[in-house]
């Protein structure tokens, strides 16, 4: 189902339900919860995330280059040429931003929604499906990959740049594009560890305290 599908509505009210037995109630809460599941963590949304920080990092790239050009030293015709560069990266750079922004700030959404819908009853045998384990590692472990090599770019390369061999452009045009890597990966690990604890709660509801 496109992304562009408006989410669905929250339950309705304690006084404004009218499922007609608990077995409706059932399917319904399953077929919303599996299609914000599915619309959260499945393929799409994972590609479109990718593609998206790779729009930043491609943004970044652009003009990390022409600030290590312009530590370099140019002619006054290289240098004319660095500002359409310049603008085709921040033409990248800022809408991919902030769609990346959007998604996270959808993601949060939807989470709410799955709570909300969830709450409704507690169904531990239907609600098993719902954890998308092969889904979750997918993220994770290209969310993990991302932000180690963040790491290593953000503080690793800056730690053994050489002086004189190395310039401050490329060393902030490493540490920004760690950085962009960094943040990512911990958006990343954070939607699947969310869902991987809100689905095992649904599976094994918490024991109340006595």
């Amino acid at each position: 189902m496109s992304r562009r599908t408006p989410l669905p509505p929250p339950p309705p009210p304690a006084h404004l339900r009218s499922w007609p037995d608990r077995a409706t109630l059932l399917a319904d809460r399953a077929g919303v919860l599996t299609h914000l599941g599915g619309r959260s963590l499945g393929p799409a949304a994972l590609v479109v995330f990718w593609l998206l920080v790779l729009g930043v990092q491609f943004g970044w790239a652009l003009i990390g280059g022409v600030l290590v050009a312009l530590g370099d030293g140019m002619d006054p015709l290289s240098a004319v040429l660095t500002v359409p560069v310049l603008a085709l990266g921040l033409g990248a750079l800022i809408p991919a931003g902030v769609f990346l922004g959007l998604s996270v700030r959808r993601e949060r959404v939807m989470r709410g929604l799955m709570t909300r819908w969830a709450a409704l009853d507690s169904d531990p045998e239907g609600d098993a499906r719902l954890r998308m384990p092969g889904r979750s590692l997918s993220w994770l472990l290209t969310s993990f990959a991302a932000g180690a090599s963040g790491l290593w770019l953000a503080f690793v390369v800056p730690a053994t740049a050489q002086r004189g061999e190395d310039t401050y452009a490329e060393v902030a045009y490493a540490m920004g594009a760690g950085t962009v890597l960094w943040i990512a990966g911990l958006i990343g690990v954070a939607r699947a560890v969310a869902h991987y604890r809100w689905a095992l709660r649904l599976v094994v509801p918490e024991t109340p305290a006595r």
